[in-house]
Formats: C-alpha cells, structure tokens, sequence
C-alpha cells in the first residue's frame, strides 16, 4: 500500500460521534488509506465524503476483517469508537480485533481523544 491504511469502526451508538470526528480531522483523514465495516464507512462516505473501503458490517464480519488485515500487516491503526453502554452479540469478533492489535503492537484508539493522538502522530 501506498499511504498507511487506518481502519474506522464505530458501535451504532458512537456513530454520530465518529461521523463529527472525521468531519473535524478531514484533512487529515484524506491523507490516509481508510478502510471501515460497512456501516461506518458509508455513513463516513456519504456524510463527510471521504474515500473509504467498506468493507462487511462489524456483526456479520467485518471486525473480523479489519482483524485479518492487522494481523497481514496492512493496518498502520485502528481508531474503533466503542460504545460501553452497550451489548454487543458480536463481542468476541471486537475482542479479538482489539487482542491482535495489541499483539501486533498496532495503535489503537476507543475513543475521539486517543483517536486525535493518533492521528496527529508519527507511526
């Protein structure tokens, strides 16, 4: 790849969250390959208008596809904003995406302030 690849992923109570985030850093953001479960980089691609890779919604797979491209080493970061108020049936998807970006010492940020530290860094 080209640029480095952040991948974008947000609950459904996070999105709108998200969605302001990518507004406030859009020139930033454009700088980078983006790639995000479905849902996210649709919403992200409609309303902000990014260019952005969708790849399945989070509940059907797309955590676990996210996770499969850290693991390759096509992730530089994952900016994943988790809602903890919130069940999620697809837990041990996120689990594991969130354990193998730790293994494979890939940034990672759950929410819009490490998300701002992330980007605004060097990795």
């Amino acid at each position: 790849m080209d640029k480095h690849t952040i991948a974008l992923i947000a609950h459904d109570g996070k999105k709108d969250e998200m969605i302001v985030f990518c507004e406030q850093y859009r020139s930033i953001l454009e700088r980078f390959a983006l790639i995000a479960t479905g849902t996210t980089g649709g919403l992200i691609r409609d309303r902000v208008g990014l260019e952005i890779t969708p790849l399945l919604s989070g509940p059907v797979g797309g955590d676990v596809q996210i996770a499969s491209r850290v693991v390759e080493g096509n992730v530089a970061a994952v900016i994943f904003f988790v809602d903890q108020l919130d069940k999620h049936p697809h837990d041990p998807d996120i689990q594991t995406l969130l354990r193998l970006c730790n293994v494979h010492n890939i940034p990672l940020a759950t929410n819009p302030a490490t998300a701002r530290l992330i980007i605004h860094g060097d990795f």
